[in-house]
């Protein structure tokens, strides 16, 4: 703490503060791609690791992970203004204590997609852009909606984690989640639907019983490997199990596109990576 005290006098005692941020650090990828939506992009000037998107960041200095940004490492980019998660009251504390501004962002729904849009977009000057991309998200989110009506809702099973090269310790997505959201505007309905738990850990005989038509695994979104790849991988220990109709019917999809699991401006193109394996399911085939 006295290091950055040290670095908050040398740094910015003398800076006057500005109702538009210049350089603003972000600590998450959903605000980092956020702000590059509102065309804030020129004046982020860190990120943290995960920061991936746009490609732009990949060359912007890093301040540490989601959970454990680095304080001094952000008061040496002498930003005035930092984006944090709302779970991070401790360092917002360590922020406050040295007069550096920021902003706090839910995330966990859509509702929480708009509402961080809306207040960066309050918070670094541009609340009409904001308001603009906010309208935008919802008008073609209502329209892929309408297009869905009257269409069959296959069951999907959305699977979020598991045992690497194995089907044990699956996490699987529940209907009060984001992505949970997603995949009803998308056109399925989820079998897990009258779970009360988000993340349920659950088994593969599970599995076995809902039967789901459709399987969608996006347990790897960590692995640095090319996206086809983490796909074909990510399908490979579903294939001996033809018990179940999605493997017997083609319908086990390799998830891989970052857009899943970042809350943010890419919201449509999640909905549409989803939509387009789910559209794709037929009544069962029978066994020959």
């Amino acid at each position: 703490m006295r290091a950055l005290v040290a670095i908050f006098f040398a740094l910015f005692l003398t800076r006057p503060t500005s109702a538009q941020p210049k350089r603003i650090v972000s600590t998450l990828p959903s605000a980092t791609e956020t702000l590059f939506a509102l065309g804030l992009g020129a004046r982020v000037v860190g990120v943290s690791t995960y920061c991936r998107y746009p490609p732009e960041v990949l060359g912007l200095p890093k301040i540490g992970t989601y959970l454990k940004p680095d304080a001094e490492k952000i008061a040496l980019l002498r930003p005035d203004l930092v984006v944090i998660p709302e779970t991070s009251p401790g360092f917002a504390d360590r922020l406050s204590a040295v007069g550096i501004r920021y902003v706090q962002i839910k995330n966990g729904s859509l509702a929480d997609v708009y509402s961080m849009i809306q207040d960066l977009g309050r918070s670094t000057g541009v609340e009409e852009k904001a308001g603009s991309l906010n309208r935008d998200i919802r008008s073609r989110l209502d329209a892929i909606g309408a297009g869905n009506a009257g269409l069959p809702r296959p069951t999907v099973l959305m699977v979020v984690g598991r045992t690497p090269g194995l089907l044990s310790n699956l996490i699987a997505v529940g209907s009060s989640t984001y992505l949970g959201e997603l995949l009803e505007i998308a056109g399925g309905s989820n079998a897990l639907k009258d779970t009360a738990i988000p993340y349920p850990r659950i088994s593969l005989e599970t599995v076995v019983r809902l039967d789901p038509a459709v399987i969608l695994d996006m347990s790897m979104m960590g692995e640095s490997t090319e996206p086809r790849i983490r796909e074909e991988r990510l399908q490979f220990p579903w294939l001996a199990h033809r018990e179940l109709a999605a493997v017997r019917n083609s319908m086990v999809f390799g998830l891989a596109s970052e857009a899943l699991v970042t809350p943010g401006p890419r919201v449509i193109d999640a909905v549409e990576a989803i939509r387009g394996r789910i559209r794709m399911a037929s009544p069962p085939r029978a066994e020959r």
